[in-house]
């Protein structure tokens, strides 16, 4: 087992990680920037090291200042979270050329994978099933408008580096490609450095389930289970939950099973997670690869029992998996809610601030996760999220209530701070996702609604 572990991150990831790391008897280094000096992983982690300005590509993007400071403080091991630098082959391979373990699949692993066009190529060749789209990037609109005018409308195109659900763009008939491919393509370069963009058919309505599978340096794969993350706004989830609630069981094991083996069959190390587009026929497709901790992994945890980060952490030291596929059991229904900075009556733009009161939920079989304290300054530079309400119930309608309950319990407020707790409340009273009816389009459904009312 590692002695120390630097966390290549910031936020609630990064408290998490160090959290532990301290049960683990690991010396935990946190990293921060000019806008994270008060930040709770600073207070907590045994060691902290500025490694630049606010600037989140000079300082938790920028890899010299990262690597600087692990080989400064010994790290053995490198935790890079989500987000940032998690899913970046150079940083892997920098890090390996260094000394350091990355927590995480190989650089090759992490580059062929992160190519969403070249994951589609792989993912085929294991029979894993495919919307139908384009195996290559689409090198113009008029290319692009050809390959949908064979499959129909509506597509999406996608950035071929993407991640989170950025840059996409959904196009429901032939005149829209004269601008929404150019505008995929800018955003891509912008947001990822790489303009390449594919399509495939938009799936509408469809749910959004994705399989969390663990992988060691020893060829044992297994899988923990579905989460549904159909509730999202701009592609970005927002709720998420395990089971999957009104989906044949049958269906969600073979998904399960197909996620292992192609797993196994990419050379996967580590955590991971294979997400997938379920129609309304039940028949699924795959979507993309996350080699890396996702955000929602604490609903897997806690109908599981087991600590995620300490299972990455276990296979990147060269320890095999400790249980097999069997020995995997899950019990009950365990719900997430994100719980951002953002003002969801103006197109959920961030809300940062100084938070003057923060009352996190509590009560019995409540979880939150956040880095947030009554004083903390949310800065405006990253990620809007300030914290994740998670509850276990026995059975859905219980854990519904539980989260009912926990998110009128949160206590917010600070000047400038607006949060997504109070449309979540809503969000969970409406019929369709009470009624487990839901799909992706839920959230721009009841935005629709508000509107005309």
């Amino acid at each position: 087992m590692f002695g120390s572990v630097l966390i290549a991150n910031r936020g609630e990831i990064a408290l998490r990680v160090a959290r532990t790391c301290r049960e683990l008897g690991i010396r935990s280094i946190a990293v921060y920037s000019a806008a994270d000096e008060d930040s709770a992983v600073v207070r907590f982690a045994d060691e902290a090291v500025r490694i630049g300005p606010a600037a989140a590509k000079a300082s938790y993007l920028y890899i010299p200042a990262v690597i600087e400071a692990a080989l400064k403080t010994g790290a053995e091991a490198v935790h890079p979270g989500y987000g940032f630098l998690s899913e970046e082959p150079d940083f892997a391979e920098v890090c390996a050329s260094n000394g350091l373990t990355l927590i995480g699949p190989p650089a090759d692993v992490i580059r062929k994978l992160g190519d969403k066009v070249e994951a589609r190529t792989l993912m085929a060749g294991t029979g894993m099933p495919l919307l139908p789209g384009s195996l290559e990037p689409v090198a113009a609109a008029d290319e692009a408008r050809r390959i949908a005018d064979g499959i129909g409308y509506p597509v999406i195109l996608k950035p071929a580096a993407g991640g989170g659900g950025k840059g996409m763009q959904v196009v429901s008939e032939p005149g829209e490609f004269a601008w929404k491919y150019g505008e995929t393509t800018r955003t891509a370069l912008a947001l990822f450095g790489d303009a390449r963009v594919y399509l495939e058919r938009y799936l509408n309505p469809a749910r959004h389930v994705e399989i969390q599978v663990l992988c060691d340096t020893h060829g044992n794969g297994v899988h923990l289970g579905e989460r549904d993350c159909s509730v999202q706004r701009r592609h970005q989830k927002l709720v998420e939950e395990t089971p999957a609630p009104g989906l044949d069981p049958e269906l969600l094991a073979e998904m399960g099973r197909v996620a292992v083996r192609s797993a196994l069959a990419a050379g996967y190390v580590g955590a991971g997670t294979f997400e997938f587009l379920v129609g309304p026929d039940g028949a699924f497709s795959f979507m993309e690869v996350n080699s890396r901790i996702q955000v929602e992994h604490p609903v897997t945890e806690m109908v599981t029992g087991l600590d995620l980060v300490r299972e990455q952490i276990r296979i990147a030291a060269g320890l095999p998996l400790g249980f097999s596929q069997q020995d995997v059991a899950r019990r009950g229904c365990a719900v997430e809610c994100r719980i951002n900075a953002e003002d969801p009556d103006r197109d959920f733009v961030p809300a940062p601030g100084t938070l003057t009161e923060f009352v996190p939920a509590g009560g019995p079989f409540v979880r939150v996760d956040t880095h947030g304290y009554p004083g903390y300054r949310v800065p405006g530079a990253y990620d809007s999220l300030l914290a994740k309400l998670v509850v276990w119930g026995p059975d859905r309608p219980q854990a519904l209530a539980r989260m009912r309950r926990a998110l009128g319990e949160f206590r917010i407020s600070g000047p400038g701070i607006s949060t997504t707790a109070g449309f979540l409340e809503e969000l969970l009273d409406h019929p369709a996702f009470r009624s487990a009816t839901h799909s992706t389009s839920l959230v721009d459904e009841i935005r629709a609604a508000s509107r005309v009312a």
